[in-house]
């Protein structure tokens, strides 16, 4: 793997740190300085700064097309879990996350702690898409006052970036956002009246659902 990932996983530290450790020379293998794009294997001595560092155990992510009417927790509490569309042996990975129960696409599932954390942490402010259908057209007014301005919710303002799907068409919408709270794109259209009948994530980052079906998963990494 790359000298980056090695050290961010043996650490805990993200990869850009690592990667700043990299260039200051803080890091060597099997003595000699480390360079950025350095490919290491579980064979190679990994220093930073002096003390040796444990191979990590490989990581596993991979990219679930979910459905509606599965829940992301473990527990499903009478309700179809996430769980129920993997293998045993992929139980243990965890949603990057979540889609409710009523929503579906794209949902991450990693044993990777560094990814989760650069994908999820609110410094990363990473973008996601999502397909939205609306039980109604959209009114100029309120897609300007949810792009423009945002709206302010019980838990702080939610600002979407909003396009057509189709021109013409103002009950369907790809929203674009970077945050990420409890549910907040249904809070949003409803604070002015709308009911989301339909919410499917597409994009994640840099990752994207593509022709993946419904209910099936790919390993990503």
């Amino acid at each position: 793997m790359r000298i980056n990932r090695f050290v961010a996983l043996a650490t805990g530290m993200s990869r850009r740190a690592a990667d700043k450790a990299i260039e200051a020379g803080q890091v060597n293998v099997n003595g000699l300085p480390a360079e950025t794009g350095t490919q290491v294997t579980e064979t190679d001595a990994v220093a930073l700064n002096g003390k040796l560092l444990a191979a990590p155990t490989e990581t596993q992510t991979i990219l679930l097309n979910k459905p509606i009417g599965y829940v992301c927790s473990r527990n499903g509490q009478g309700s179809k879990t996430i769980h129920d569309l993997l293998p045993p042996e992929l139980h243990v990975l965890k949603p990057v996350g979540r889609l409710d129960k009523d929503s579906s696409g794209l949902l991450l599932l990693t044993s990777d702690g560094v990814l989760a954390n650069e994908l999820t942490h609110p410094s990363r402010q990473k973008l996601k898409a999502y397909e939205v259908s609306l039980d109604k057209p959209l009114q100029p007014l309120h897609r300007q006052m949810i792009s423009e301005h945002g709206l302010q919710l019980e838990d702080g303002p939610s600002k979407l970036q909003l396009e057509r799907q189709k021109e013409g068409d103002d009950r369907a919408w790809i929203v674009h956002m970077r945050e990420g709270r409890n549910r907040q794109i249904r809070r949003t259209f409803a604070a002015l009246g709308y009911r989301t009948v339909m919410l499917h994530r597409t994009h994640f980052g840099p990752y994207k659902l593509g022709d993946l079906r419904l209910g099936e998963f790919k390993e990503i990494a």
